[in-house]
């Protein structure tokens, strides 16, 4: 399980953005995913959108990602991540990304403070100023990247593509719609859209293996929900699967 590919590198995007009220995600919704390793069930993760937060003084919008491994794989890899961003309510750039990664005995904290009008990003360890990146206007973080990507139209072909940093790296972050596909889970069976992201250059919740290809399945009703992501990691096959899905206005789980 070690240093896996993330399900936040969802990389999208381009094209007009919807008004709030179209927005297929609200304060309340929670995502529950079970995490496998090959075939053994490793751990499980939870995406949530928070009740009104603030970022750098500024009104904002809350997104939480967290993993954990099962007892049993704590004996052997002890994982324990929690991811969050900040980003305006317009959902048009990110304000702020804090990353707290304890995987094994790898363990990283950092935060990353983004400056619009000076179009850079500052990446913060312990309280001390590490780096600093150059960055394009309305970039994103790896994670709300995902919640960016949830506000587009999704076609087969379709191609998307925008700025994004990790604080080591700006780049333009692409993906690519390739199928469309029915997908079984513990929620139920859902009718689906294949993305695959470019994972070349940028970290996720996750720390991925080089090479790695990254393919997520986005349901392709108006909630856009994430049901699987599949990775191949420095020792194996990892993937997750949705289980559970809560709203704040409760819709029938299944997408077909």
């Amino acid at each position: 399980m070690k240093r896996l590919a993330a399900f936040a590198l969802l990389l999208a995007l381009l094209a007009a953005r919807p008004a709030l009220a179209e927005y297929p995600f609200a304060a309340g919704e929670k995502l529950s995913y079970d995490l496998y390793w090959t075939f053994v069930h490793a751990g499980t993760a939870t995406l949530e959108t928070l009740p009104g937060s603030e970022a750098e003084g500024r009104p904002a919008l809350h997104i939480r990602a967290l993993a954990k491994s099962t007892p049993f794989i704590d004996k052997f890899y002890r994982v324990r991540d929690e991811i969050q961003s900040w980003v305006d309510p317009g959902v048009t750039r990110a304000l702020l990304y804090q990353k707290d990664q304890s995987e094994g005995d790898y363990v990283r904290h950092y935060l990353i403070r983004f400056n619009p009008q000076g179009n850079m990003a500052f990446r913060y360890s312990k309280g001390a100023l590490k780096n600093a990146v150059r960055t394009e206007p309305g970039t994103f973080d790896p994670l709300s990247m995902l919640f960016l990507f949830r506000t587009k139209p999704l076609a087969l072909g379709y191609e998307f593509a925008a700025p994004v940093t990790d604080g080591d790296k700006a780049v333009v972050g692409k993906a690519r719609v390739v199928k469309r596909e029915t997908i079984t889970t513990k929620a139920g069976e859902f009718d689906t859209f294949l993305v695959e992201p470019e994972v070349k250059e940028i970290g996720g919740v996750f720390r991925k293996s080089p090479d790695a290809k990254l393919q997520v399945w986005i349901t392709t009703d108006e909630r856009r929900i994430p049901v699987r992501v599949k990775s191949k990691v420095i020792v194996g096959a990892f993937y997750m699967d949705l289980t559970g899905y809560e709203g704040p206005q409760p819709k029938p789980l299944h997408a077909r």
